[in-house]
């Protein structure tokens, strides 16, 4: 009986654990496109083009998804949280495919002639890094969708992947908070649940520490790649590509 309401107990705490992560994950992505997005009328909201319109909707559903999964989970739904899982699954791969076309468009806009835009074709490695991390991340989560443990901590490091967007559009005016910063409030997320996993179990999830090793190591990378010689090359031609498809 006693070890009965222990589990049930740490059951509890870990509901508790995953659903307030999604609602911290909502509020980040709340406060960083509000102005630009949310509050400016979804719909009617300024953005520079259809694509980015659909990204934009498809990146809300699925933080969306995110926090109705969790609840679900919480209050005991299971069997329909699983039902619910393909349809993820699905919104997930239409997400990696408007972030790849939405990063591309941008980069098309930022063509300025005879200028080398050497900053704008850096930066498209950043946002394919994440659409990479984020799309492994999730195949392994579907692949461990009946082991609890690492499917929903996959599925919660692979959202964070995609926060630096939303965390860099913070309205905070100080010349300081640049992507760098947005980076490390996503590392700060990811202390939170090694944080989590010490104190429930006293080690660190195994997924939790590949999925979280695999964020960083990428995301850093990309930052390098993206000022390499080869990589501006290959850019110069997405670029160049984009524009004569417009």
């Amino acid at each position: 009986m006693a070890s009965g309401v222990i589990r049930q107990s740490n059951r509890r705490f870990e509901n508790l654990f995953f659903s307030g992560m999604a609602v911290l994950i909502l509020a980040t992505v709340f406060v960083g496109f509000a102005r630009t997005y949310y509050l400016a009328g979804v719909f009617k909201a300024p953005l520079p083009n259809l694509i980015i319109h659909i990204h934009g909707a498809l990146f809300s559903s699925w933080i969306l998804f995110l926090f109705v999964q969790t609840s679900l989970v919480a209050a005991g739904r299971v069997a329909l949280h699983r039902r619910l899982g393909r349809l993820g699954f699905g919104l997930a791969c239409l997400t990696v495919i408007l972030g790849l076309l939405a990063a591309t468009e941008s980069l098309a806009r930022h063509f300025a002639a005879g200028e080398p835009g050497v900053g704008a074709k850096a930066f498209y490695a950043i946002p394919i890094a994440d659409m990479l991390v984020f799309s492994t991340l999730i195949y392994f989560a579907f692949r461990e969708r009946f082991n609890p443990a690492a499917h929903k901590r996959l599925i919660l490091i692979a959202t964070i992947t995609l926060l630096d967007a939303a965390f860099i559009r913070w309205p905070i005016p100080a010349a300081w908070w640049d992507l760098r910063v947005a980076q490390m409030c996503c590392y700060a997320l990811l202390l939170l649940m090694i944080g989590y996993d010490l104190w429930s179990t006293g080690k660190v999830q195994r997924a939790t520490l590949w999925a979280s090793v695999y964020l960083i190591l990428l995301q850093q990378m990309s930052s390098l790649i993206g000022e390499t010689v080869p990589w501006q090359s290959f850019a110069t031609y997405v670029q160049n590509l984009a524009r004569s498809l417009h």
